[in-house]
């Protein structure tokens, strides 16, 4: 088994504090993402759980054993970087057998466990070969079969697709999530990439300042965001001021820029009467809004809108467009269902429920 528990970190450099108080649990076996942009602590976090940092405060624990000031090379963590780090005058097989090697593992077992692993990875065939004469999705395979190799009980990546083209991005997502279920380990893996995170993860905590924004599955964070932060890192959702709000049994009716929306009540909204509007905002996803020809045929709340701009994207066009608060909102439309607005045509607007009130 490898439960990890983050027991209240804080990290430290100088007057800065790169993780603050932080506490987690990642289960056994799950595929665990720390999301966020550059600075949040994500980094910073992994490379605590890997030994390479040691936190001024709070504990680490793998399976109830403190690990917190454990060296690294006994924590039976196995680590892909950002740059992979390969030794670049060894060749793949030399790469690979490293660890193992450092392990004092026999010299038929080496071949035999390294030759199962790089036929895992597809590089069977590579073995004699050297970085230098990989492509980057080859490096990237070297990486993780090094990491692997030695039967961790934690995988830990810090950020390894960043380096690739977007196709081999994706066909590398499958791959890792595919080893990671195979030999069922727990993986924790480090991101700024919204899309990655969604599509190959069981749960995401989404860091914001070193802390703990929201933590949720990728279903949950996508369609539930708790505040503005979230509802805009994962999939930009559009954030329009609240004017005014009122509950109405098990949902809240929100006042924006003259029309109306009705969403569920999530739970976290108790109170929203007393407080001001400015501390709320209603985040409506791109395909959360529906576009409607002119204003004749506009329906109780619906918000009268201009056209800006159109962009065509394939399998769906983004229209930008002018409330008449003077923002601006994106809304997606399927290609195939386009009518083609104009620039500067009028338009009404209607919010699916969806949508969600969330903090500022």
């Amino acid at each position: 088994m490898a439960d990890i528990t983050i027991d209240s970190v804080t990290k430290r450099y100088g007057d800065i504090t790169i993780i603050d108080g932080l506490s987690l649990q990642v289960r056994h076996g799950e595929f665990f993402t720390l999301l966020g942009p550059s600075g949040c602590g994500k980094t910073t976090l992994l490379r605590m759980i890997a030994g390479f940092i040691v936190p001024e405060k709070g504990r680490l624990l793998l399976d109830q054993e403190d690990i917190t000031h454990l060296p690294a090379h006994k924590r039976e963590t196995g680590m892909v970087f950002q740059d992979y780090a390969l030794f670049p005058d060894k060749s793949v097989f030399d790469n690979v057998a490293y660890g193992l090697r450092v392990r004092k593992f026999a010299a038929q077992q080496i071949r035999d466990k390294v030759g199962q692993i790089l036929d895992r990875v597809g590089l069977g065939h590579l073995a004699n070969r050297y970085p230098g004469e990989l492509s980057g999705g080859q490096r990237q395979r070297v990486a993780l079969a090094r990491a692997l190799v030695i039967e961790p009980r934690v995988l830990l990546m810090d950020e390894p697709l960043s380096n690739l083209d977007a196709k081999l991005r994706i066909q590398m997502r499958d791959v890792i999530r595919q080893l990671q279920q195979e030999a069922n380990i727990t993986a924790i893996f480090v991101t700024h990439d919204q899309e990655e995170a969604l599509s190959m993860s069981d749960r995401i905590a989404l860091l914001r300042q070193g802390k703990i924004d929201q933590l949720d599955t990728p279903e949950g964070l996508y369609a539930r965001p708790a505040t503005a932060y979230a509802a805009d890192f994962i999939g930009a959702a559009n954030l329009v001021n609240v004017q005014g709000l009122a509950r109405q049994g098990q949902h809240v009716q929100v006042d924006i820029a003259g029309g109306q929306v009705c969403v569920p009540d999530s739970g976290y909204m108790s109170g929203v009467e007393s407080e001001a509007c400015t501390r709320w905002q209603l985040a409506a996803r791109p395909e959360h809004i529906v576009i409607h020809p002119g204003m004749a045929g506009a329906a109780p709340g619906d918000v009268a809108a201009h056209v800006l701009y159109r962009r065509y994207l394939g399998f769906k066009a983004t229209y930008a467009l002018r409330l008449p608060d003077g923002s601006t909102i994106n809304v997606d439309v399927p290609s195939a269902s386009d009518p083609v607005h104009a620039p500067e045509s009028p338009v009404s607007l209607s919010f699916s429920a969806d949508c969600r009130l969330v903090r500022a």
